[in-house]
């Protein structure tokens, strides 16, 4: 074998190894896009069954699995189309297949606004996925933009307001009286509102970058804890005495684990910079993981009580 010979096939090895190892990457980012709404997406369908308790109302196993798949819709498809500051916050998603991605939302969509539609909660369906396009794209009619983005946590507002709607909605549809399902909108709403700003801390070189304007870059660090603190503790005040006078069902349990592991969530980790796999994993236990621990709690100390 002469050198000409020898090099053109190290030539041609170096190049099929590269597209291997594209293709490797895109299928490894791909199967990483679909997976990221996963957890948001069962957390969601928990938080519509814990809405049922607190309103005292018959649990709908359909309802909650039709939500998750709602919340995993508009999740995976913002996350697919993405925004320049997830060039940042989200560079391991920057080689998946949007294709893809666009695809598995319109699948889970689909479902689960067949599953409402039977149900009589199309509108549901319909609510995040339209605020999710307001928010990343608006609406452009002649000069007039009309998007929802912008700064000094109206990205928090919105994700608390709109999923604090959807839970409610799902699982107060039938109450018979508006106020408990207005306590349970407004629960939820603060919590994601808190959630959201929490993992802001995590994307201020990125929101920096982007010139978004969340709370923990506009007002520091220091002075958005202060405020989810006040905001959690003003929460748990009035839903304690909410509980106290039955307006919503008594769950002691609830409240005050939703209680404790939001501050603990506050305190801990409302920090910028690079975080520790183990403190990371415990931000996502004290979530995303909050639903399942109270509900597994509820059926321990239920069968205790018997």
């Amino acid at each position: 074998m002469d050198s000409n010979t020898f090099i053109g096939s190290c030539k041609n090895l170096s190049r099929h190894l590269n597209i291997k190892s594209l293709e490797y990457t895109e299928k490894n980012a791909t199967f990483k896009l679909l997976k990221s709404s996963v957890l948001v997406a069962f957390t969601g369908s928990l938080r519509i069954h814990l809405a049922f308790l607190l309103l005292q109302i018959q649990s709908s196993l359909l309802t909650c699995i039709a939500g998750g798949l709602v919340v995993y819709t508009v999740y995976t498809l913002d996350r697919t189309v993405g925004s320049k500051e997830d060039a940042i916050n989200r560079e391991e998603l920057k080689d998946s297949r949007k294709e893809i991605g666009i695809a598995a939302s319109l699948v889970t969509f689909l479902i689960g606004s067949y599953i409402l539609a039977k149900e009589g909660m199309l509108i549901f369906a319909f609510i995040p996925f339209i605020t999710c396009y307001l928010y990343s794209k608006g609406v452009k009619i002649g000069k007039f933009t009309f998007k929802l983005k912008g700064g000094f946590g109206v990205k928090n507002l919105v994700v608390g307001f709109t999923w604090g709607v959807f839970i409610a909605g799902l699982a107060g549809r039938n109450c018979g009286n508006i106020f408990p399902t207005l306590l349970v909108l407004t629960f939820f709403a603060v919590k994601l509102f808190v959630n959201s700003t929490i993992f802001d801390f995590k994307d201020i070189k990125g929101d920096t970058f982007a010139g978004i304007k969340t709370l923990p870059v506009s007002i520091g660090e220091q002075n958005t804890r202060k405020l989810l603190i006040g905001m959690y503790l003003l929460l748990h005040l009035i839903l304690g005495i909410a509980l106290i006078h039955r307006v919503i069902a008594f769950e002691p349990l609830i409240i005050l684990y939703s209680f404790i592991c939001g501050l603990i969530c506050i305190q801990k980790h409302t920090k910028s910079g690079e975080e520790l796999p183990s403190r990371r994993l415990e931000k996502f236990f004290l979530v995303y993981g909050e639903s399942a621990s109270i509900l597994g709690l509820r059926i321990i100390t239920g069968a205790m009580l018997v």
